[in-house]
């Protein structure tokens, strides 16, 4: 039992580092485009994508989306025909921008808002996993200024300072029970901070092909204070575990590094492409150090050892008339989780991604953009190294997404 309760806890920040759990919900437009925008000007989020191309946008603007997101993972465990699904529970990463500047001037001021880790993950308690993990609401919110500069026709650069605020509810059920046999409960709660940056590069080539580099860094939150709280324990064990229990933990958020472009075969059209290198290798492993230890509640050290993930991206826009946009891509990411340090979180898994989009200007300064994403996580057969659950993932997410714009 101490071995599955320091599991549990140990089990805490692993779902911001599952590739399913970087949604980087950035825009719309660049959603419906697969995910692309390094290489491109298109509207605020290129404080997201791109801060070196914010310079280079034509008009100061306003504004906000939001992507709920759903998402559906089937698990069978090894040896057996039973099949446990996760419940409908929607996640709510959003985005919002604002961008200024002079009109004359070679420079100009960004704000962004949003939510590049997240998700909302919820088993039940009857799953055979309920002992590693029952529901999980994980948010990871990024507050980005940004000043951008336009040293030239053809190139700008921008950099911003990252603030993370981080939330996380945890449950699970203990493998003890009560004198009214119910099972022993744990859960998690805890919020921290973080710090750092983002840059970037926006060119214009003399044959119309326009190329950006962006860098994001590693943001590592800290958890001051967090609560673990236990219930449904037999009066035997209430001792063992105080609580609420306080704990303190570093997540290292892995830094990213993305190139992209932008074609332009005519005035109606626009294709581009990304390429993103994501530095998982900074989750080595989880350390906890607890402010109440008993001789079943130790601080802990655990493993994970990830490695290096990249994506390829593609997408395309096609303006018919001035009014409306088309848009559609899609893409493919590779894993973090090497074998035996895949968890029900989000299970991890190669993947790829499908994308539309579609955009209307609704009056002369107002824009509304629609996008949606299907994202299919191939099937994979694990046993986790802590917990030993051994069985068979099968995942998929559904995006849907709105914004609203204003720009002057």
């Amino acid at each position: 039992m101490r071995k599955l309760l320091l599991s549990l806890l140990a089990l805490l920040p692993a779902a911001a580092f599952s590739q399913g759990f970087q949604v980087n919900l950035g825009g719309q437009k660049q959603i419906g485009m697969g995910h692309t925008g390094t290489g491109l000007v298109q509207d605020g989020a290129s404080v997201f994508f791109n801060p070196g191309a914010v310079a280079m946008l034509p008009e100061n603007s306003i504004q906000a989306g939001i992507s709920p997101l759903m998402f559906k993972s089937v698990f069978n465990p090894a040896g057996t025909d039973v099949q446990y699904r996760t419940s409908d529970k929607v996640a709510t990463p959003f985005n919002a921008y604002a961008v200024w500047g002079p009109k004359s001037a070679a420079w100009k001021l960004g704000l962004g808002v949003y939510t590049p880790f997240g998700g909302l993950t919820d088993w039940g308690n009857n799953w055979q996993g309920k002992y590693v993990l029952e529901s999980l609401d994980l948010k990871a919110i990024f507050f980005q200024p940004t000043i951008s500069i336009k040293l030239a026709d053809f190139i700008s650069i921008g950099g911003g300072f990252v603030y993370s605020h981080g939330i996380v509810d945890l449950k699970r059920a203990i493998p003890v029970a009560n004198a009214n046999g119910e099972d022993g409960q744990a859960q998690l709660k805890g919020s921290g901070h973080g710090y750092g940056w983002n840059a970037g590069v926006f060119m214009k080539t003399e044959s119309g092909i326009t190329v950006g580099v962006s860098y994001r860094s590693k943001v590592t939150t800290t958890i001051e204070n967090g609560d673990a709280y236990f219930t449904n324990l037999p009066s035997a064990l209430a001792t063992s575990f105080p609580q609420p229990n306080n704990f303190r933990a570093g997540i290292p958020l892995p830094a990213t590094t993305s190139l992209g472009f932008g074609f332009y075969p005519s005035k109606k059209w626009t294709v581009a492409l990304d390429a993103n290198l994501v530095a998982w290798h900074v989750y080595k492993s989880l350390d906890f150090d607890y402010a109440q230890n008993t001789s079943r509640l130790q601080d802990t050290h655990s493993p994970r050892l990830y490695r290096d993930g990249f994506s390829l991206r593609a997408g395309t826009e096609y303006k018919p008339v001035t009014k409306w946009a088309i848009r559609g891509g899609g893409g493919y990411a590779s894993t973090a989780a090497q074998d035996g340090y895949v968890t029900p979180e989000v299970p991890d898994a190669n993947r790829y991604y499908l994308t539309a989009g579609l955009g209307y200007k609704l009056a002369n300064k107002l824009d509304l953009d629609f996008s949606f994403e299907y994202e299919h996580l191939f099937k994979r057969t694990q046993t986790n190294i802590e917990a030993q659950l051994a069985g068979t993932y099968k995942s998929n997410v559904y995006i849907p997404g709105v914004s609203l714009t204003y720009h002057w």
